[in-house]
């Protein structure tokens, strides 16, 4: 009986999707003859101006005569480009995710007494509320780390003794918190999906004083608690390249729409992490690693470039891989000629690859990069200056260091979790902001109401 009213609902659902197509269909026409900008860009592929922040900046051209001009990339956090920040805190040997959430948040670097100030208050808040992972993780495990992590930060709400309270001190306050907690969450999240769904032992490891959220989060995550410092200092540097990329970015938009209705910090961060597991946003990196399944299988030499250049022509033209047409990891809405992460990550992503024994693959990787643009002109035509983004060679990181794939989009939810929060800050403590309502054009014609016995 079951099966049959299963049978009955589905021959139902997909009677309705016949009658949503006759009446849901938007004539792509509209989109010019009303001057709509899709997705927020304008025409020439610029975003529209939504809002101001001080918090991060993305350059990738320049606009001369009109004209959108291709240029370096450059990711500017507080005024401060990142590859400074990254050569100041590696200059040093020292790990540099603190010092850059505590920059994101705040809008200046720290004094050395600041900095460890601010370390102790991650260290206080990395626990989780007692009970928590027992009641909100490992009794409603989640096949999707990111579903869950979504699902826990909600949930962290009634946790909270004020969570209404917007003052900018209790902001701070729950800002330092998720920042501290999300990578705990996220630790325990994948473990109760190993034993759950994959049949794995269950382990949970505590967050330990004194180590920073790089190698915390290898602690946790590792049943044997084992980890190098050349691991954790590159999970370190991927965390800083991920904390922030401007309010125009999806998730941080998201963030900012539901933090200018005036609802709960959790709230908005929740709609964050679900825009990030998208997989045209965060969940990019592991549409890259199954891209690279595709050309590792159907590529017979890696090194014969006529042979990848053939088979990246196939993905193109939806012949191979996913059937999207897509070539992961290549073009960005805003970079042009190089995306700054990406730069950075592929240098230390090519030291990795040689201790590691991976400079094959590594390669490949490589000569995507560098052929895809040729072949894109090829096939359809276009000049269109393509570079390399931060998730053609996040994925790799993360595999080379025995990351699972489910923890990649996960892992860049840790890092961004900062920049959300600074966002989310800026846009309740500013008492000039306003609910964001942007307007959609309404293309359906007036019409009049039929009384049900005259509808047929």
């Amino acid at each position: 009986m079951q099966c049959q009213h299963s049978d009955t609902s589905m021959d139902f659902i997909k009677s309705l999707c016949g009658e949503f197509q006759k009446h849901n269909q938007i004539d792509p026409a509209y989109y010019e003859k009303y001057d709509v900008k899709r997705g927020l860009r304008n025409a020439d592929g610029t975003g529209v101006m939504a809002g101001v922040t001080q918090i991060g900046n993305v350059l990738g051209y320049y606009v001369q005569d009109g004209e959108r001009n291709p240029m370096e990339g450059r990711l500017i956090y507080r005024g401060i480009d990142v590859n400074d920040l990254v050569d100041g805190f590696m200059s040093e040997d020292r790990f540099g995710f603190e010092e850059t959430a505590y920059l994101l948040l705040f809008g200046a670097l720290p004094t050395r007494e600041q900095l460890a100030l601010f370390k102790g208050a991650l260290s206080a808040h990395q626990a989780l509320p007692n009970m928590f992972t027992e009641d909100m993780i490992l009794k409603a495990p989640s096949a999707d780390v990111m579903n869950k992590l979504a699902r826990a930060v909600l949930a962290l709400y009634s946790y909270d003794d004020a969570p209404e309270d917007r003052s900018l001190e209790s902001e701070l306050r729950k800002a330092i918190a998720l920042t501290a907690r999300v990578p705990t969450i996220a630790a325990h999240a994948f473990a109760a999906k190993r034993h759950y769904y994959d049949q794995e032992s269950l382990y949970l490891h505590r967050p330990q004083e004194g180590l920073s959220v790089a190698e915390n989060f290898l602690w946790s995550v590792r049943h044997d608690n084992q980890f190098t410092q050349e691991e954790a200092k590159l999970l370190d540097l991927c965390l800083v390249l991920h904390a922030e990329h401007g309010g125009g970015n999806n998730s941080a938009f998201a963030c900012r729409v539901l933090s200018s209705s005036g609802t709960d910090i959790y709230s908005a961060i929740s709609a964050a992490i679900g825009s990030l597991k998208g997989p045209r946003h965060g969940g990019a990196n592991k549409k890259v690693m199954e891209m690279f399944g595709y050309i590792e299988e159907g590529v017979w030499d890696w090194k014969d470039e006529e042979e990848i250049r053939a088979f990246l022509g196939k993905l193109l033209t939806r012949q191979a891989g996913d059937g999207s047409g897509l070539i992961y990891g290549m073009g960005h809405a805003i970079y042009t000629l190089s995306d700054p992460r990406a730069v950075l990550l592929k240098k230390f992503a090519r030291n990795l690859a040689a201790s590691k024994g991976m400079l094959d693959e590594f390669q490949l990787y490589e000569a995507v990069e560098r052929l895809t643009p040729e072949v894109f002109h090829g096939v359809r035509g276009e000049s269109k200056v393509v570079c390399a983004n931060v998730d053609l060679y996040s994925g790799l990181v993360y595999k080379m260091m025995g990351i699972p794939q489910e923890l990649y989009t996960p892992l860049f939810a840790v890092a961004r979790m900062v920049g959300w929060c600074a966002h989310r800050i800026e846009e309740v403590c500013n008492p000039g902001n306003k609910i964001i309502r942007p307007a959609y054009k309404a293309v359906a014609p007036l019409r009049p109401f039929i009384p049900l016995d005259q509808r047929g």
